[in-house]
């Protein structure tokens, strides 16, 4: 049994996050792309993200792993043979709640401490990449601007960056004078001050003008060095400044915080309470993967498995509106979240018991000779069947 559910368990655990994943990173490589910033940042990015995935991929993968172990067991009359010699249903979910227990703890650290850690280096990355703090990049053909007072267009970049060609540059001086150059080669070189670099011009023209000045004053040259300052970058927020952010030992704190606006505390029970419904939902998955796995007699529908995954994410949407809608104040949190989980659970409890302990139950025999007949109308009704009947 724990060999049967292992093998689905993870490859839906790490099929479901490389499609999470590859779906972020299409959209992390035209932000990184659009600012400028070093295509590095997006492993990154993903990196902090990944908590997140398996917070949502852990559950689904408990789901199916159980679902498929006893759906095996089913088709293929071994459930027959071990409920012949005795084995209950009670005793052959030991093994599943041994699964559950192990990735509920597992799951509870990565959204009650992990997660909200990740969640924050990722929103800190956003934030260099937008303020630059991480390095963009100069775009060739295009007027960049590097902090407030300088204008780079360069037109040809060789040697991955060493040697650039076709330079134009304009700095702005902090009392109303500007410094305007071209160039046919340039270089940029670090200096022991981490905060200046050299831009080092070659055969140009200099244009300088200051306040003083009745015309500005030309330089033809033949090398000249160009210090520039590297603009200063304001220090990214300090944790915290989201829910998605805060522990749960931080939230409950929050939410019994008596100085907090009477909404943050809302806000923080609802996400409190939201994370430890997500993680007790998935002492229930056992239960109902046994009930949607094992199919009626003379039937190899896999009507389960639509359902199981319809179900959990049916309910997982459920639980969000209901922390946005506890948030709000409206309704008590513990209600908001625990009164539909109370519900999931009254169902999962009928269905187990239905299965498990009433003779020839069978909690979705008619969802299954629904779903039957619907599948055959369908057949009969294509076009190139109703074809080969007319021959025949």
């Amino acid at each position: 049994m724990a060999r049967l559910i292992a093998v689905p368990l993870f490859s839906t655990l790490i099929i479901a996050a490389m499609l999470l994943v590859l779906d972020r990173m299409l959209r992390l490589f035209d932000f990184v792309a659009s600012e400028g910033g070093p295509v590095s940042v997006v492993w990154r990015m993903l990196a902090n993200l990944l908590p997140e995935y398996l917070g949502l991929g852990i559950p689904i993968g408990l789901m199916l792993g159980v679902l498929l172990a006893f759906r095996k067991l089913a088709t293929t009359s071994e459930l027959d043979v071990l409920r012949g010699v005795g084995m209950s249903y009670g005793r052959l979910l030991r093994t599943p709640y041994l699964y559950a227990i192990a990735l509920a703890l597992l799951n509870l650290t990565i959204v009650g401490f992990v997660q909200p850690w990740a969640r924050y280096n990722y929103e800190g990355l956003r934030f260099e990449l937008r303020s630059g703090a991480l390095g963009a990049s100069i775009k060739i053909g295009e007027f960049t601007n590097l902090g407030n007072r300088m204008t780079l267009r360069i037109e040809e970049s060789h040697e991955g960056g060493a040697e650039l060609r076709g330079i134009f540059v304009r700095v702005a001086r902090p009392n109303g004078g500007w410094l305007a150059a071209t160039a046919e080669r340039g270089q940029f070189l670090a200096t022991d001050d981490p905060n200046t670099i050299i831009f080092r011009l070659t055969n140009g023209t200099l244009l300088h003008d200051q306040p003083g000045f009745r015309t500005p004053r030309t330089l033809s040259f033949s090398s000249h060095d160009l210090p520039i300052d590297l603009p200063k970058f304001g220090n990214f927020r300090a944790r915290g400044g989201r829910d998605l952010e805060r522990t749960l030992p931080e939230l409950a704190i929050i939410g019994r915080d008596q100085g907090q606006t009477a909404e943050t505390r809302a806000s923080a029970r609802a996400n409190f309470h939201f994370r430890l419904v997500e993680v007790a939902t998935m002492f229930l998955l056992p239960m109902l993967a046994l009930a949607l796995g094992v199919p009626p007699k003379r039937s190899t529908s896999a009507l389960g498995v639509f359902l199981s995954i319809v179900m959990i994410v049916t309910y997982h949407k459920v639980n969000e509106y209901a922390e946005a809608f506890g948030s709000l104040g409206r309704v008590d949190p513990l209600i908001a979240l625990w009164g539909p989980f109370l519900i999931f659970a009254g169902l999962v409890f009928w269905m187990y018991y239905t299965i498990a302990h009433v003779p020839g139950g069978q909690p979705i025999g008619a969802l299954e000779r629904m779903f039957d007949k619907g599948l055959k109308a369908l057949v009969r009704y294509l076009p190139g069947r109703r074809r080969r009947e007319k021959r025949a």
